[in-house]
C-alpha cells in the first residue's frame, strides 16, 4: 500500500532520482526538492497560493522576449542573482569584485577606439571615464577587450527605446599598456522595470525599484576570468537599498563635476558642465582552465550597429 505524507512525501519523490546518471543533476534536483517541500511545510502553503505562484511564474515567461529577460529581473530583485555571483566569484582580496550582470547585455555591441563616444546619441551629460586593466600584480593587460554599457539621462537603456539605435555602449580594447578611455554621458539612477510580473512583486511588498547609476563592464582577456562587474555613483542616494542587491563597497566611482569651459580630457574645451571617471579593473587567473572568451575585433563600425 503506498500511503503519502506531507512528511514522507520528500523522500519518495528523491527516491525516484536513484537511477539517474548525472551526479550534480541528481544533486540539483534533490536539494530543490527537498528545500521547496521544506518551504511548503514551513508557511502552511495553500493550493490557491501554489496555483497564484505557477501563474506568476507563466506570465514572468511571457514577458520575456529578445530585448527583456523578466526572469533575470525576478532572480535580480529575490537576490538570486548576487547569490549566485558570490558563491562562484571568490577573489583575492584586491580584485575587482564582480556583480550582477544585468537583464539589459546586448551581443555584438558596436566596436570603438579608445577616446571614441559611445553614447552614439544618448541624452546626457558628458562623461570621460579611463582606467587601466591589471592583474594581481599590478601589471598591465594589454588588448583586454571591454564591454560597457548603461542608461541615458532619463534612466532608459538602448533596447527600451521604440527603436533599434544602439545607444550608451560598445566595445573597445584596452591598448598595449592596459589603458582604456571613451567618452559617454554620465549615467543615473533608474527604475527597473515595472510594468510586468516583478513590478507587481515589488509594489505587493512596499520595495521600491531603483538602481543606483552606475556603468557596467565586462571584461575579457586571454588566461584571466571575464569579469562582470559595474562602477557606481559614490553619491548616488540610491547605494544602500539597490533594488537588485548589486553594490559593493569596492565598486563605488568617483564621478568628478568639472564646470563648462573647462578642458576635457581630450583637450576639447567643454561648452557645459561634464563629469570624468577613472577607475581601474584587476583581473584574475581562473581557478580551473576556462575556454577563452576574448572576441575576435572585427573591422571597425564606428557609431553604427555591427550585427
Amino acid at each position: 500500500m503506498i500511503n503519502y505524507d506531507e512528511i514522507n512525501i520528500t523522500d519518495a519523490v528523491n527516491a525516484r532520482l536513484a537511477d539517474c546518471q548525472n551526479p550534480r543533476l541528481k544533486q540539483l534536483v534533490s536539494g530543490l526538492t527537498r528545500h521547496l517541500h521544506d518551504f511548503a511545510r514551513e508557511v502552511e502553503l495553500t493550493e490557491q497560493e501554489w496555483e497564484f505562484a505557477i501563474q506568476y511564474l507563466t506570465e514572468t515567461g511571457k514577458m520575456c522576449n529578445d530585448k527583456r529577460q523578466e526572469f533575470i529581473l525576478l532572480s535580480d530583485v529575490l537576490g538570486m542573482s548576487m547569490l549566485t555571483v558570490l558563491l562562484n566569484n571568490r577573489k583575492p582580496q584586491g580584485a575587482t569584485e564582480s556583480t550582477v550582470f544585468g537583464p539589459f547585455h546586448v551581443e555584438n555591441a558596436p566596436w570603438y577606439d579608445n577616446g571614441d563616444d559611445i553614447s552614439n546619441g544618448a541624452a546626457g551629460q558628458p562623461c570621460f571615464a579611463s582606467g587601466t586593466v591589471r592583474d594581481m600584480g599590478g601589471a598591465p593587460i594589454a588588448n583586454a577587450v571591454l564591454d560597457v554599457w548603461h542608461s541615458d539621462e532619463d534612466g532608459f537603456y538602448d533596447v527600451q527605446y521604440p527603436h533599434d539605435k544602439l545607444a550608451g555602449r560598445g566595445r573597445l580594447r584596452a591598448d598595449e599598456n592596459g589603458n582604456f578611455n571613451f567618452r559617454t554621458i554620465k549615467p543615473v539612477a533608474y527604475p527597473i522595470p515595472t510594468d510586468g510580473p516583478v513590478g507587481r512583486l515589488l509594489q505587493g511588498t512596499s520595495r521600491h525599484p531603483w538602481r543606483p547609476a552606475h556603468i557596467h563592464f565586462m571584461v575579457a582577456a586571454e588566461g584571466y576570468s571575464t569579469l562582470i562587474t559595474h562602477v557606481f555613483d559614490k553619491t548616488d542616494p540610491y547605494l544602500k537599498s539597490d533594488a537588485v542587491f548589486g553594490v559593493r563597497s569596492s565598486l563605488l566611482g568617483d564621478y568628478q563635476r568639472h564646470e563648462a569651459g573647462e578642458a576635457a580630457p581630450d583637450g576639447t574645451i567643454m561648452g557645459e558642465p561634464f563629469y570624468t571617471m577613472q577607475y581601474d579593473l584587476i583581473m584574475t587567473k581562473p581557478m580551473a582552465p576556462e575556454p577563452a572568451l576574448v572576441q575576435t575585433e572585427p573591422q571597425r563600425q564606428g557609431g553604427q550597429r555591427n550585427g
